[in-house]
């Protein structure tokens, strides 16, 4: 049985220019990053961006169930479009007299 050869890492073809799906950092990037040698932090990062995406929902976050519903309940939701789990959602609170 013969072994194969380990794959080499891929080459760039002149590293002199930058890859083109990295963009530079800016001047005020560097100077905002956090700055670490060896896992020591020398300078903690300063005036960095938040992470995008959805905030914390806390309490009020929804949770995800399994539910069987009749195919023909089903559809008459689907037909409605997008957000049909919204209507789905509104009607169970209506049908238990909740707001909302």
């Amino acid at each position: 049985m013969t072994r194969k050869a380990a794959a080499s890492p891929p080459v760039l073809d002149d590293p002199i220019f930058p890859d083109e799906d990295t963009p530079e950092w800016t001047d005020d990037q560097v100077d905002r990053a956090e700055l670490a040698v060896g896992g020591k932090v020398l300078r903690p990062a300063n005036g960095t961006l938040t992470r995008a995406g959805r905030p914390p929902l806390g309490d009020a976050a929804k949770q995800q169930v399994t539910l069987r519903l009749d195919p023909d309940v089903l559809a008459k939701f689907r037909e409605g479009g997008p957000g049909w789990q919204g209507r789905i959602n509104a009607a169970l609170r209506a049908a238990v007299g909740l707001q909302g």
